[in-house]
């Protein structure tokens, strides 16, 4: 897919991979991406940054919570007035927290697929658009069995799921143009304090 000219949306892009996205995508050319992130603070810095390296017209930061239906809608619906379209959307936000479970499942899972479906309406050719492609951040941990974060591991591995079915229905691809993919990416966090951390969750967490 060219780049130039498209314009993107990207949870979770304040810092991280979000942040190296969004940086690509301007290199690439990008005509604007909006960055949307509960991190404000870090937000404002990252856009003041790459407003100086880029063009502070090209990129934007919208504060929202990607659990929160209506404010992904004014992240779609004030991107498409900035800039006139959106072509992409790339679904990275997401946290690991096995203590809080439910809200990581919200977080990583189950707003990930509204927001996918969110995404469509307003990119797809049915509905005016014109048509793109969305990126999910899934991980390995939803490749494999993950002892060390099973909610974790268990959220990750839906997304994998949710992403290859759709694909395979090729329901939004055929009557709306938007292609859907996924990424599973791997942290060598994991590696380096997996032991540790697998003694400690044991522990901590399925004993009490």
């Amino acid at each position: 897919m060219d780049i130039s000219g498209k314009v993107a949306i990207v949870t979770g892009g304040a810092q991280g991979i979000g942040r190296a996205v969004t940086e690509c995508l301007l290199k690439k050319g990008a005509r604007g991406v909006t960055i949307a992130d509960v991190h404000e603070q870090k937000g404002q810095e990252t856009v003041n940054e790459f407003s100086q390296q880029y063009d502070n017209e090209r990129v934007t930061f919208m504060y929202a919570d990607v659990t929160l239906k209506s404010q992904m809608e004014d992240v779609f619906r004030k991107t498409k007035t900035t800039f006139g379209r959106v072509d992409i959307f790339i679904c990275n936000a997401g946290i690991c927290n096995e203590y809080e479970w439910e809200r990581m499942v919200d977080i990583n899972f189950t707003s990930t697929i509204r927001n996918t479906y969110l995404a469509v309406e307003y990119m797809g050719t049915k509905n005016g658009g014109n048509g793109g492609v969305i990126i999910i951040n899934s991980s390995t941990a939803g490749l494999t069995q993950f002892p060390v974060l099973p909610v974790y591991s268990a959220a990750k591995s839906g997304l994998v799921g949710f992403a290859r079915s759709v694909a395979v229905r090729q329901i939004i691809d055929t009557k709306c143009s938007v292609r859907i993919g996924i990424l599973a990416g791997y942290s060598s966090l994991f590696s380096s304090i997996g032991f540790l951390l697998d003694i400690y969750v044991y522990e901590h967490l399925t004993c009490q």
